[in-house]
């Protein structure tokens, strides 16, 4: 993306790794929470030096990324395009469907019958009405650690159903690994459908593919 002369901001929000123990685990029992927030804070100060265009701001993240990504759009409206990576939107979905299933106890008190209210307050896609970002999914359809039937799969067909702009792209036999170890030609691939998806939607230029109103 900076290659291409887009501004990159890539933050050390609560709840990640190199400050401490307390640090990565302040976002416990409410992820996502302030880490959302302090992404959101780290654009503040880029607008604030002048360096991006605020009517022209995207957000992308894969995995926990994802989460965040879905989440902040149904926080805001700032961003003028967003691509959501191997993501979760119901996490009461991931619980019974993903292959992880250490996070139990450090993410959650209790399964999701026990305390419904916590799984359905903190899933982005409880909150789907709001968003109104022209979004990109991105699943790998062998990816059992973000399955996509509880993360893209819901928001694209929600995002559908409100007719709010949004598109799914599905790579075949890939996993959670897509971008890091996937087949060459998708890794190739995924990364130009995210510029494609980005320079439609912040730069107005048009691309094939993305013909979307």
């Amino acid at each position: 993306m900076a290659a291409k002369g887009y501004v990159v901001l890539f933050t050390n929000p609560r709840g990640s790794t190199s400050y401490g123990q307390d640090f990565g685990n302040v976002i416990q029992y409410h992820y996502p929470g302030d880490d959302a927030k302090d992404l959101l804070a780290g654009v503040d100060a880029l607008v604030r030096r002048g360096l991006v265009d605020e009517a022209h701001l995207g957000v992308t993240g894969g995995s926990g990324g994802g989460v965040l990504t879905n989440w902040l759009i149904t926080q805001t409206t700032r961003f003028a395009a967003a691509v959501s990576q191997r993501s979760i939107a119901d996490w009461a979905g991931f619980w019974y469907t993903a292959d992880f299933t250490l996070f139990r106890p450090n993410w959650f008190k209790g399964a999701p019958w026990e305390d419904p209210a916590d799984y359905a307050a903190r899933s982005p896609i409880t909150f789907v009405k709001s968003i109104t970002t022209p979004l990109m999914l991105i699943e790998g359809e062998a990816d059992l650690r973000t399955p996509p039937a509880d993360g893209g799969e819901q928001l694209f067909r929600a995002l559908k159903y409100l007719h709010r702009p949004v598109v799914m792209v599905r790579f075949p036999e890939e996993s959670h690994e897509l971008s890091r170890s996937g087949k060459p030609w998708h890794r190739v691939e995924r990364l130009r459908h995210i510029v494609g998806w980005f320079d439609k939607y912040l730069l107005g230029k048009t691309a094939e593919g993305y013909d979307i109103p």
